[in-house]
């Protein structure tokens, strides 16, 4: 039956109060969850393609994220570019350092 607010007993406030504190704990649990699975891995992978392109070398073969495959020529840190060499007829493109998806060769093992 309908029982207006101001005569309900004690034990029924302490019950809503106990749904309502787990109903908090689990939206809490679920983004620390979310935070562990989602968030944290993706700032990793983030971190360590930052450190692969500020590790950038002339002589490096690299990828870009077009699918463009070259050797650095060049660095220009000041303006966050590079210039990479990428035919046998040395054609050279002029491209953003955030554009390279990884490095094919490291200069060093070229050189082997």
């Amino acid at each position: 039956m309908f029982t207006p607010f101001l005569l309900t007993s004690g034990a029924d406030t302490a019950a809503n109060t106990g749904g309502s504190l787990t109903m908090i704990v689990m939206i809490v649990v679920m983004l620390a969850v979310m935070y562990f699975f989602m968030i944290r891995p993706q700032k990793k992978q983030e971190r360590e393609t930052n450190a692969m392109r500020n590790s950038l070398k002339v002589g490096d073969e690299i990828t870009t994220i077009g699918g463009v495959i070259g050797a650095i020529v060049s660095i220009h840190e000041e303006s966050q570019t590079l210039v990479i060499e990428t035919t046998q007829n040395r054609t050279k493109i002029r491209i953003h350092k955030w554009a390279v998806r990884q490095v094919d060769v490291h200069a060093e093992d070229a050189q082997k």
